[in-house]
This record gives structure tokens, C-alpha cells and sequence, in this order.
């Protein structure tokens, strides 16, 4: 990955990193990456967002527990800082569109995913983590349930309410 190595030079410029770091970002860097990227849509800012992630593990010290499922934590963690990196993206002065401009069929499910990602960036932080690992992450209700410590329906119900909200915001 192309994209790794470039991440982790920046990552070893910062600090020289223990073994055990050096191999979690080796096994999972990937995987974050790919988080990320469905999150934003863009390489460069899914760039940044493997690199924010790593960084804050070598500036925080974080343990990652490898019997706890580490790429779970970090796929988690990818989708906390896209998230944050969506919002700051979206409280800075949005270009108007060129009016009277006319998109093509192609540009019209890119146009919606970027609806979809400005909606997302107004929903409160947990709302918006739980849609993401839920339809861009894949994880199922009972993974849902288990990670953040509640019932299988309180999951399904809260995705209702969540989708609710993002159909209304991306109809705007």
C-alpha cells in the first residue's frame, strides 16, 4: 500500500516507534485506511485520518489490547476522526454552486454521498459513529450492541432514528 508507507515515514519522522507499534500499524493500517476512506470519499483525507489515528496511539501511549480485537478499536477510531474531520470540513465556508449548472446521471451518486456526508457531520458524534459502523463498516446489530454496551434494540431503533434524521437533512 502505497499510502501505508508514506504514513508510516511520517509516523517514524514523529517519533521512533516501539516493535509492537510498528506491527499493529503494519497489520491494521489497511484496514484503517479503508475505514476512512469510505467515511470521507477522499484518499488525501483518508490519508490523514490513518495518520491522526496512529499518531494519537504514539502520543497518548495508548495500549491496544491485543486479545480485545485491535481492529476493531481502530476501525472504530478511523471512523471517530473521519467523523471529526467531516465536521471541521463543514463549519469552514462552503463554495457556492455555479447556478444554472447541470449535473450529468454519473455525478448524481457522488453528489448524493457528499449530501449524505454533510448530513452525517451534523448529527451529535455517537449518532453519527453508530450509522457508519453500522452501513459503511458493516457490523451488525449485535456487534453494535456489544461495542457500545446496549440492548440489540436500542441499536435497531436508534438506526431507525438515524436514518430518519439523515433522509431529512440530505432532502434539504
Amino acid at each position: 500500500m502505497a499510502t501505508g508507507s508514506l504514513a508510516i515515514n511520517s509516523i517514524a519522522n514523529h517519533v521512533i516507534p516501539p516493535r509492537g507499534f510498528q506491527d499493529l500499524y503494519q497489520q491494521h493500517a489497511e484496514a484503517v485506511y479503508r475505514t476512512a476512506l469510505r467515511v470521507t470519499g477522499n484518499p488525501a483525507d483518508a490519508e490523514d485520518v490513518l495518520q491522526t489515528v496512529f499518531l494519537r496511539i504514539l502520543d497518548h501511549q495508548l495500549a491496544v489490547n491485543p486479545l480485545r480485537s485491535p481492529e476493531r478499536y481502530l476501525r472504530r477510531a478511523a471512523t471517530n476522526a473521519s467523523i471529526d474531520l467531516l465536521r471541521k470540513k463543514s463549519s469552514q465556508a462552503e463554495r457556492p454552486m455555479e447556478e444554472g449548472r447541470e449535473f450529468p446521471a454519473p455525478e448524481t451518486n457522488p453528489l448524493l454521498k457528499e449530501r449524505l456526508r454533510r448530513a452525517l457531520s451534523r448529527l451529535p458524534h455517537a449518532d453519527a459513529e453508530l450509522f457508519v459502523l453500522c452501513y459503511l463498516e458493516g457490523l451488525t446489530y449485535e456487534e453494535l450492541a456489544e461495542q457500545f454496551d446496549m440492548e440489540r434494540g436500542t441499536v435497531a431503533s436508534r438506526l431507525y432514528r438515524i436514518r430518519a434524521v439523515l433522509q431529512k437533512e440530505i432532502e434539504k
